[in-house]
């Protein structure tokens, strides 16, 4: 049999977005995770990797997102077709913007491509998220559904699962900060407490509401008001040396709001301009500079489209 192979290329994101813990993310524009399949003769997945911090991944399959999410696939259509997978790494693994997400949505949609597209784009999702599991410990969507659709995207229910596109203002841009640690997803998820206050819950509904409704209404004012974390951040926030003093500064030059992204290190903050998301993001990394903490950050508007067959 012929040799089949494709590249496909896919975005990182910004999962909870402060109000939305677990049912709200955002796709961004770069940095991106690179993957090529190739169809192979034998069964099974087997993975290479390279790239940022590619050497703290692991290639078997069944511990990795991109191949969990291969293998999950397969299963479900019980094929046994084997793929050589490689992976360049962009996003860093461990930076809160969603790194094993963009290689789980990529490979997915590169394998179905190769398979002669069996299911649709929301078929994939399941098997995303499966290999998002490998990662983070649990199953959730805030990453894996924004990779793989773009855009904003509202996880309205688990059980079943319900996927909602949130409407996009057209001069809506992102800001996302990279401070040069690492955070491991699963710890930072066993951090949080299995249940919160009713108080916490009725202020945290309270702001998923405006959020939306400020999506809708292209109202940015009620968007920042309704950007309140009263869950994750207040507990994740202390892993993050400097966090609030950096928020502070991403206000005052002007972003709409600023918090966690996904369990962190990384930062985001939404603003009214290209020209805004650029200040805001060199504000940001110089005031980690003064916690002697590199950083890179990216601004881009929300990127809306499904990861990319390139090659």
């Amino acid at each position: 049999m012929a040799v089949k192979s494709l590249k496909v290329r896919a975005t990182g994101s910004v999962a909870n977005v402060s109000c939305g813990f677990d049912c709200i993310g955002y796709a961004i524009a770069k940095p991106v995770d690179t993957v090529t399949i190739k169809t192979k003769d034998s069964p099974g997945v087997h993975i290479t990797l390279s790239g940022s911090k590619a050497d703290t991944i692991p290639p078997a399959a069944k511990y990795n997102t991109a191949g969990k999410a291969i293998l999950s696939l397969l299963n479900s259509l019980d094929i046994d077709q084997g793929f050589n997978v490689h992976i360049e790494k962009g996003i860093p693994p461990g930076s809160g913007l969603g790194s094993s997400a963009a290689s789980a949505a990529a490979a997915v949609v590169g394998v179905n491509e190769l398979l002669g597209n069996p299911l649709k784009l929301e078929e994939l999702l399941v098997h995303g998220m499966a290999g998002e599991a490998v990662s983070s410990g649990g199953f959730h969507a805030d990453n894996i559904a924004p990779a793989l659709f773009g855009g904003i995207i509202l996880i309205r229910s688990y059980d079943p699962l319900d996927i909602l596109q949130l409407p996009v203002p057209e001069n809506l841009f992102s800001t996302v900060v990279l401070p040069d640690f690492v955070i491991n997803t699963r710890d930072a998820r066993n951090m949080l407490p299995n249940r919160v206050p009713l108080k916490s819950a009725v202020e945290q509904a309270g702001n998923l509401a405006g959020f939306i409704l400020g999506l809708h209404e292209d109202d940015f004012d009620l968007l920042g008001r309704s950007m309140v974390d009263v869950f994750a951040e207040p507990i994740r926030a202390e892993l993050i040396p400097g966090y609030h003093i950096v928020q502070k500064v991403a206000m005052d030059t002007g972003a709409i709001g600023c918090g966690i992204s996904g369990s962190g290190p990384a930062l985001f903050a939404l603003s009214d301009s290209e020209e805004m998301a650029k200040k805001v993001g060199s504000a940001m990394v110089g005031d980690f500079k003064k916690n002697k903490l590199n950083s890179i950050a990216y601004s881009s508007s929300i990127h809306i489209k499904s990861p990319e067959i390139i090659d």
